[in-house]
Formats: structure tokens, sequence, C-alpha cells
């Protein structure tokens, strides 16, 4: 069954230009109005999701063309198509970066483009811009271009102007400039946003920029307007059932403020494999709670380093449980404290939990991005790797992850293991192999 709902994609020329702020506006003025949002990321990303969650009241999936498929896509947006009145799309980087790109999201399901422009240093070249962004590629679904970031009435004015045509042109839908204003700004730190959930005043931010929103013309579009963005989503193919091969077993999960980059998809995967999910917190010293198994995910351990090596009931309780020959699996932030200290890109050292032998080193710089894979025995997982650290270790990797660019290829992130305990700075999508994702949690299972 075909499920049609207004949808849109926010787009921009390049990162930084306030995707994420109008994004989170949008899905918070029509929340509040009363109508059912929706909300995506396009592309790997851990930390807009907060916002867009918190924005729209639901939980944020990821779309991807190569790292969830087109399949798992398609069947995301037609369910959420089916229980809303607005689906909110957020792209990745600007509209044409990367293999696949936020564009051929659009195009592969019809999501019609609003691409958001930083205008706050142009006045004629936002003309130039939004017609480049429309006409680049032929047949790109587009709904209108909004200026971010604009100085005045004046200037929004100059703004529109500039657009082909001039201010009777109708063509680029122009729908409104959002005026500069610190009141709804987003905090950004080395790995992107802020987490909304550490700043007491995030609900407030949105509703800044939601108010701000409204008084533009697209943020003036009740339920009749927003039906011309109308797009028909298909109905997936029929999935067999995945066999429940964690049935019985208990998954203990870190999560806190230093381990938050958690997929929801990836913690549906572990229950629809039969895993009941139970969680901890480390940075509360919490011990592991009765489990067969532990995943460590990421986040920002370095932020709280200091507090995390003064606690010794999360770590003596990891480490009698990898003793016991029971499986760990870390990622990236989750793997950093692993490892016997960490150090600040300032040089400082911080004793850690010490189960893998070595350092982590952090950078100011960035150590590694993209796409990646992981091929094991049960299947092969897609999924990223973005840090601003490196390992520094005498153990030698047990494999390694796949680099993924484009029809490229090449070694990837190491994957270290000792006894029980695996990690890697890959973040695994556990979508893209449930059987792979299982070995991972089951004895014996290994990269």
């Amino acid at each position: 069954m075909t499920h049609p709902c207004p949808a849109i994609l926010v787009a921009a020329p390049a990162s930084g230009q306030g995707k994420t702020t109008v994004a989170a506006a949008l899905a918070r003025l029509h929340a509040r109005a009363g109508r059912r949002v929706r909300a995506f990321k396009c592309g790997p990303d851990f930390l807009d999701p907060h916002w867009l969650a918190l924005a729209s009241g639901h939980p944020v999936h990821n779309l991807d063309l190569w790292m969830t498929g087109e399949d798992d896509a398609r069947a995301r947006l037609h369910e959420a198509a089916g229980q809303a009145d607005l689906i909110v799309v957020e792209g990745v980087m600007g509209l044409f970066d990367g293999e696949p790109s936020a564009a051929d999201l659009a195009q592969r399901f019809g999501l019609p483009v609003l691409a958001v422009i930083d205008a706050s240093a142009m006045a004629g070249t936002f003309g130039a811009l939004a017609f480049g962004l429309q006409h680049f590629r032929p047949g790109l679904p587009w709904a209108g271009v909004l200026a971010n970031r604009v100085a005045s009435e004046r200037h929004a004015q100059m703004l529109q102007g500039a657009l082909p045509g001039g201010e009777a042109r109708t063509d680029s839908n122009f729908l409104g400039a959002v005026m500069r204003d610190e009141a709804f700004s987003l905090p950004e730190r080395h790995l992107g946003l802020t987490v909304a959930a550490e700043l007491p005043d995030a609900l407030a931010r949105l509703d800044a920029a939601a108010d701000a929103l409204f008084r533009t013309p697209l943020g003036q579009m009740d339920g009749a307007a927003l039906a011309r963005w109308s797009v028909a989503f298909d109905a997936p193919n029929d999935e067999p059932a995945e066999e429940p091969l964690l049935k019985g077993k208990t998954i203990a999960v870190a999560r806190d403020t230093a381990f938050c980059f958690i997929y929801p998809a990836n913690l549906d995967v572990l229950r629809v494999l039969g895993a009941e999910l139970v969680f901890f917190s480390p940075l509360a010293d919490e011990p592991l709670p009765p489990c067969d198994a532990v995943w460590l995910p990421g986040g920002y351990p370095e932020l709280h380093a200091a507090t995390l090596a003064a606690g010794t009931r999360t770590r003596n309780s990891l480490r009698a449980h990898a003793q016991a020959g029971l499986p760990v699996w870390a990622e990236c932030g989750g793997m950093m404290p692993l490892f016997e200290s960490l150090v600040s890109s300032d040089g400082d050292a911080q004793a850690t939990w010490g189960l893998l032998p070595g350092r982590v080193v952090m950078q100011k710089r960035l150590a590694a991005l993209g796409p990646q894979q992981l091929a094991l025995a049960a299947g092969v997982l897609r999924g990223h790797t973005f840090h601003y650290s490196r390992c520094e270790s005498p153990l030698e990797p047990a494999g390694h992850t796949e680099s993924v660019r484009g029809e490229a290829r090449g070694v990837g992130e190491a994957v270290y293991r000792a006894g029980a305990v695996q990690a890697s700075y890959f973040h695994a999508w556990f979508p893209s192999s449930p059987a792979a994702t299982a070995s991972l949690f089951l004895p014996g299972g290994t990269a």
C-alpha cells in the first residue's frame, strides 16, 4: 500500500549553513501545532538526531543509500508516512556531497529539497547559489530556498531580489529569511553539535528557532499548504523474519553522556534478535548488571576521562566479565577507555580501564572519516568511522574494516581482540546484517 505524506529534505550548499537548526525548527513548529511529525537524518550521524528527536517528539532514524540501504530507507519512510502529517529529512554536508549524497536520496524517493543558505556575508551571490542548487542536477525535486542568518529586513529584500528575475520571480520559491539570533544557536564541539540532553535550555532554543521560522512564508504554511509537497511512499518488499539468534541472552549497553552514540535502529535489531537489553552508566560508576554480553557504544569519553578513571566498579566488573570469557563489543569512544591511558590533545595523560594494552591520544585534527564495512563469518556489517584520536598499542590488529569510497576500496580501521574483548573505531549499523550483529555478542564470534 502506498502512503502519501508531505515531506521535505532540508539541504544546503555546505556544512555549517544551519540545516539542523532549520530542520529542527520546522519539526518543532508543526509538532507544537499538533501535527504528527517524523524526522530523519541523511547519512551517518549521532548528534543531529538528538535535536531532531527533541523537536519532533519521536526517535530519529538515519537514511543512507549505502550504509542503511535503499530497502531499509524505503521501509522507514513508508512506515513514517502512514503515521505522520509531515516528514522532515535533514541532509548531510552539501546537497551534492558524498557518494551517495542527499541529492541522491531526494531523487530516489521524490523528496522536495529546501535549500538553506547562510546569507550572512552575501547579497547577489545568494541568487547564484540558489539557482545552481536548483538546476545543477536535472529532475531534482525542488521546494524552495530559505536565507539563514540574515542581518535585517533590508538584507532579506536584497537576497530575494538577487534571485533570477528579482522579487517577482517565483520559480526559485523564496521561502523567507531567518534573522541572525544567538537565542537559537546550537553549540558545537569537535565531533559536531553538543548533545541536546546536555543543555538545560535545549527546548527553549528550539522554540526560539521555531518562533523565528514562523515569521517566514515557510513557517506560515499550514496542513493544506504542505500538501503541495506530498510524496507517495511505496510499501517495501516483504522481508523474512529474523531468526532470534540472541534469544535468552541479556546484553548490557553503556548509556550516558559519555557513551551516547547509539542508533535507535541498533537497539531495535538486538531486540528483534531476541536479546534483552539492560543499560548502565560508566559515568555513574555503575557495575555491569547481570548479562551475557556487553556493548560499549561511542560517545565522548575524552570529556569525562577523569571521572571514568576514578570509578572502580565499572572497570572491575568489565574486567571480571571479560576474564569469564563473555563477549564485549566496543566502538570508537566505547573502545577508548579500554586501553591503559587516554592522552588529551594538550598532552595530559589519564589512566583508564586497562583491559587492552596501549594508549589513545587525542589530536586537534580529524583522524578518520568515511564509510566502512566489516566482514564477519556471518555477514558484512556496514557503518562508518569519525574520530579525532589515534590508538597506539602493541596489540596486533586481528583484522581491519574496509574503507569504501564510491567504487574504491581500501584498508580501514583496525579491529583489536584480546580474549572475548573486540574493539574498533568502526561504528556498525546493525540492521545491515543482523546475523553478523548477533555474532559479535555470542561466545566465539570474532571479526
